[in-house]
């Protein structure tokens, strides 16, 4: 017998997928084998189609488990069964890539038993992946803050988003912070988009200052709570719902209501458990395609913002070709001992 493991076949729709060395272990601390995470994922195939069926995905590889390095994977790779479809993208770059783009359940075995613990979706679907379908908030606490911190400006992200005439859909991260969705029209492109979610995260600063703040420079942060704007950048993605996350527990980025968002703590939600959780709750994001918003208003307030406080155009991330309208790509601190 293989160290392993002898390959295993799972019947997933109506694909065989095979997976080898279904017994090594991927997260050492629980005993939680690549058997595990193909399972999972096979349990939970119906709402995470939903979240990323269509879309072009990133798959962020573990082949050595959570302890070994890992990769993101922005292109097919060779070797892929001819029914794991695919969509192409362009990068800020310019440069093109074939990605992959699920369509039906046995893709996520597949890409499970290449090490996949993240499926990272662009916010686009087929056939036009230049314009967002979905505004996505990334509430990221500082080391020295907690979930709960991110659960306060989450409900400073919801009344902001009310006021814009939005329903956002949160979920966990699967670590210390909070994701919240929301369905919009495929009418802007990225720069739009991310210019809704700079407007919306001034908004929220200014709500809950002590505990909110879109600085992209963590100098400027002072432990606040970072709305990271930068990740509705084209080509930055954020774990999808029902996401494995590299941790120690196997956490699961879990959908969840906005009553259950305090009452609950990430860790509640891994490999061994959301699958029950799905059956007794269901999935609180099962409607969010009923109704897609238009973000006017938030590029409204990012207008005035630009007109009456002269607050603009923010930096990208730093492999970004320069962007129209940014600002100087370096801390204020270096920029103070440069003038």
């Amino acid at each position: 017998m293989a160290k392993n493991g002898d390959p295993v076949e799972y019947q997933v729709g109506e694909r065989t997928v095979r997976v080898t060395s279904p017994d090594k272990v991927y997260f050492p601390d629980r005993g939680i084998t690549k058997r595990h995470v193909v399972e999972y994922y096979i349990a939970v195939a119906e709402p995470l189609l939903r979240a990323i069926g269509e879309r072009p995905t990133t798959l962020k590889r573990f082949p050595d488990g959570v302890t070994g390095e890992f990769f993101y994977a922005k292109r097919v790779p060779k070797g892929a069964p001819d029914w794991v479809q695919r969509v192409q993208i362009a990068f800020p770059s310019g440069r093109t890539a074939e990605e992959v783009c699920p369509t039906e359940p046995a893709v996520l075995a597949w890409a499970a038993n290449l090490g996949t613990f993240d499926f990272h979706p662009w916010p686009v679907r087929r056939p036009d992946v230049d314009h967002p379908d979905e505004l996505r908030i990334d509430i990221d606490p500082p080391d020295s803050a907690g979930y709960d911190d991110a659960v306060v400006v989450a409900a400073a992200v919801r009344d902001v988003l009310s006021d814009a005439g939005l329903t956002g859909y949160p979920k966990t991260s699967g670590g210390r912070g909070i994701h919240v969705l929301v369905r919009i029209r495929p009418e802007w492109d990225f720069i739009d988009v991310r210019h809704a979610v700079i407007a919306l995260g001034r908004e929220v600063e200014r709500r809950v200052p002590g505990k909110a703040t879109i600085a992209w420079w963590k100098e400027e942060r002072d432990g606040r709570v970072f709305l990271d704007y930068n990740q509705a950048a084209r080509d930055r993605t954020v774990a999808s719902s029902w996401s494995v996350r590299a941790t120690p527990k196997a956490t699961v980025s879990t959908p969840l209501t906005w009553e259950q968002l305090p009452q609950v703590h990430p860790d509640d939600f891994d490999v061994t458990t959301v699958p029950g959780w799905l059956a007794e709750h269901g999935d609180p994001h099962a409607d969010m395609d009923a109704r897609a918003f238009g973000i006017e208003t938030l590029l409204e307030w990012y207008a005035r913002d630009e007109r009456e406080h002269g607050l603009g155009e923010m930096p990208y991330p730093p492999d970004y070709p320069k962007m129209p309208g940014e600002p100087k790509r370096v801390q204020p601190s270096k920029a103070r001992n440069d003038t």
